[in-house]
C-alpha cells in the first residue's frame, strides 16, 4: 500500500516537472516568435522595468547637485 502511494506520488511529481517545462518551453516560443527584431532585444525588454525616463532620479540628482555646489 505505501509503495503504490510512492510510486503515485513520484509519478504526479514527474508529471508536473514535464508540465513545466512545456510550460516554459512555450512562453520561450512565443517570445522567440514575437515580432520584435530578436530574441535577446525582446528579453531584454521584458526584464528591463524602467524603460521611461525616471523623472524622480532626474529631480533628485539635480538636488544633489545643487547642494553641492552651496558647499
Amino acid at each position: 500500500m505505501e509503495n503504490e502511494k510512492a510510486v503515485i506520488g513520484a509519478l504526479l511529481f514527474i508529471a508536473l516537472v514535464i508540465g513545466a517545462n512545456f510550460v516554459m518551453y512555450g512562453i520561450a516560443r512565443g517570445a522567440a516568435n514575437s515580432k520584435q527584431k530578436g530574441f535577446w532585444e525582446t528579453i531584454g525588454k521584458s526584464l528591463n522595468t524602467s524603460t521611461k525616463k525616471n523623472d524622480d532620479m532626474d529631480e533628485l540628482r539635480r538636488k544633489m547637485e545643487e547642494l553641492k555646489k552651496k558647499e
